[in-house]
């Protein structure tokens, strides 16, 4: 029932932009903070970007921070990832991620994941 849909990966050379998007379906978007992951070949998966509801605070891992945005519309029922100033060490599959539970989401345990779309940074 509920489906996460992740788009707009592909091929970019170092140091350039995109942004994916993530469209969300079968929830209540506006009541669940939504995240972003990444795994890279051989890794685990680990943790990027959330934003939270009410209040649209952000929290950034370390890697990213300074570079990466999180944003999220509403009314789109979907969540956002710009990405700036990429190099070759953001490749990976980032994929989106939902719950609405707060513990949780700071635990990085989150109910709803999507698919997955690839990021290949050239150098």
């Amino acid at each position: 029932q509920v489906q996460l849909v992740e788009s707009g990966g592909g091929l970019v050379q170092a140091g350039g932009s995109l942004t994916l998007s993530c469209a969300a379906s079968g929830l209540t978007f506006g009541s669940v903070i939504m995240a972003w992951f990444r795994q890279a070949p051989g890794k685990e998966r680990t943790f990027i970007a959330r934003i939270y509801t009410s209040t649209g605070n952000t929290v950034y891992a370390d890697s990213v921070k300074g570079r990466f945005t999180i944003s999220r519309d509403n009314a789109k029922n979907t969540v956002y990832l710009l990405m700036n100033s990429l190099k070759p060490e953001d490749t990976a599959v980032y994929s989106c991620a939902a719950t609405n539970n707060f513990l949780n989401a700071i635990s990085h345990r989150y109910t709803y994941w999507g698919q997955g779309t690839q990021l290949t940074v050239s150098s």
